[in-house]
């Protein structure tokens, strides 16, 4: 029920995330007992466009327009009698307007003629829908609602992703936990798109969860076993094998084990398949991830500020198993292969030490003059190992190096490619999800650097301090002989500090998302 109150109490019901202030009007608030004597159990999140003039009358969505109806107009009363204009990824909470939804928040959209920001390389209208519902729906999580209802906005799949992304914080280890709020798409038949932003959403949720778990408790066989029970949880054609350090020897990886020895933690190479094409004989697409499960360095040990991380040093391998096990849920007809040579990277008297020589899975030689270049050595191997399943392409990802974070920060996914075609997949696939991709270059200048080496064939730094992470991907190439390869670092988009606004402070699991649209665009490429 509505109160009747004089317009500067109409103007306090609306709460800003501007103020990050609950009500307090006439007692009516979110601690005062008659606020509690209601039942809060469900809030709704519905969206508004700004005007393209000052002039123009406020404009909801449809969904917006429809509960404003069934209100009898409150809601752009209150909506206009409460403060400027809603920018966009800013919210107002209203209290009292319909007994279905003791809560309903206002969440700004920006203009609804955003679309494809070619400058941007990403779609805002979709950009800002995802900012916006996760917005509301934190809102909604303060007020310790368990349940939301939320408007499609005109696009159902990115509101999921808005509310799934923005809702998700890893709490497992605390003993008080953040209010666990159950999203749901309210007044529209879009179920099949909002369904696919979930599914979407908890795959870069999966990789998150496994980025952030204390290395402690992320160690390369608890990884593995995740990664095996939530693949077969969805996929019964799946395959996995968690092999141990007697098969990579037999393999004669003895780049991987160069970098395994020298933790108690026994290294594992964990190898997925999902068989989803009704053709078995199609040509697989292969992922290989570096899973590094914590990276002190070695004996050329890191600095001990932000060492935590690098619990996340597994990035690569869990978002492209993510991305695997998003697409087995979506059940999407192609034939897929995930790789991740998995260990810890630590410092003892086995480990590697600077000017060791090691010999990968190829027969190539690498000096290794830096310890803490480990992550291109277990890829190495795994490359090579990779193209014995005939692929179609070979995407390796790698939180690979501090050069990459330090030329892009957190705005995009370097990618080096020797495949034009491939890239523009990717790039497509990035603009769609903004989770966005930046083409980097392979050049033989690159090359030079790290093949000029005294003792072995390779060295795996280069011979120069610049450009690190173009020599890392030059490194990768050499092990390398598939003409459609992409080498992903993904160091600079490991984290998030309030860069990307649907995602909360920590790790980011990026680019499930946009794997997972690559591969539903190659299914569908596939099937014509």
């Amino acid at each position: 029920m509505l109160l009747s109150l004089p317009l500067p109490a109409l103007r306090r019901l609306a709460v800003g995330s501007e103020r990050r202030k609950l009500l307090a009007c006439r007692g009516f608030c979110a601690s005062s007992p008659l606020h509690q004597s209601r039942t809060m159990t469900k809030g709704l999140v519905l969206g508004i466009y700004a005007k393209e003039k000052d002039e123009d009358a406020l404009q909801f969505t449809s969904a917006g327009d429809k509960f404003d109806q069934l209100v009898s107009g409150k809601l752009r009363e209150l909506v206009t009698l409460s403060g400027p204009p809603l920018k966009a990824g800013k919210t107002r909470v209203f209290y009292g307007l319909h007994q279905d939804f003791p809560s309903v928040v206002v969440a700004g959209l920006g203009k609804k003629t955003c679309g494809i920001d070619e400058l941007e390389n990403w779609n805002e209208g979709k950009e800002n829908i995802r900012a916006a519902i996760a917005a509301g729906c934190r809102q909604i999580q303060d007020l310790e609602i368990t349940s939301v209802e939320v408007d499609p906005c005109g696009d159902a799949q990115a509101a999921a992703e808005g509310a799934v992304l923005g809702l998700y914080e890893y709490d497992e280890l605390k003993q008080k936990k953040k209010t666990l709020v159950c999203a749901q798409l309210y007044g529209s038949d879009d179920g099949k798109a909002w369904e696919k932003g979930v599914v979407f959403a908890e795959g870069q949720n999966l990789a998150r969860r496994l980025m952030e778990t204390p290395a402690n408790k992320m160690t390369p066989t608890r990884f593995a076993e995740i990664i095996e029970q939530e693949l077969r949880r969805v996929s019964d054609s799946a395959e996995v094998h968690v092999r141990t350090k007697s098969w990579i020897e037999e393999q004669a990886m003895g780049a991987f084990l160069s970098v395994a020895k020298g933790s108690d933690e026994p290294p594992v190479f964990l190898e997925i398949h999902y068989r989803g094409s009704p053709n078995a004989d199609d040509s697989p697409l292969v992922f290989v991830g570096k899973g590094i499960t914590f990276d002190s360095g070695g004996i050329s040990i890191k600095p001990s500020a932000n060492m935590d991380l690098m619990r996340a040093d597994m990035g690569g391998a869990a978002t492209i198993c993510s991305a695997i096990i998003t697409a087995a849920r979506l059940k999407l007809p192609l034939n897929l292969i995930g790789l991740a040579p998995l260990c810890e990277n630590m410092p003892s008297g086995k480990a590697n030490k600077p000017g060791d020589v090691v010999k990968a899975k190829n027969g190539k030689t690498i000096q290794v003059d830096n310890t803490d270049a480990e992550g291109r050595l277990i890829l190495a191997d795994a490359l090579c190992y990779a193209h014995t399943f005939n692929p179609k392409v070979i995407i390796n990802a790698a939180t690979l190096t501090g050069a990459m974070d330090i030329a892009l920060g957190s705005a995009a996914t370097g990618v080096f490619t020797n495949s034009s075609w491939l890239w523009t997949k990717l790039f497509e696939a990035s603009t769609e999800t903004g989770d966005r991709m930046w083409r980097m270059p392979l050049f033989e200048h690159y090359t030079k650097q790290v093949v000029d080496c005294q003792l072995a064939d390779l060295n795996n730094i280069g011979k120069y301090r610049s450009g690190g992470a173009c020599t890392a991907a030059a490194f990768l190439k050499e092990f390398v002989t598939h003409s459609k390869w992409a080498h992903l670092d993904i160091a600079g988009v490991m984290t998030n500090k309030d860069e990307v606004p649907y995602l909360k402070k920590g790790m980011s699991g990026r680019p499930t998302r946009t794997l997972t649209e690559f591969l539903v665009r190659m299914s569908k490429d596939n099937s014509q």
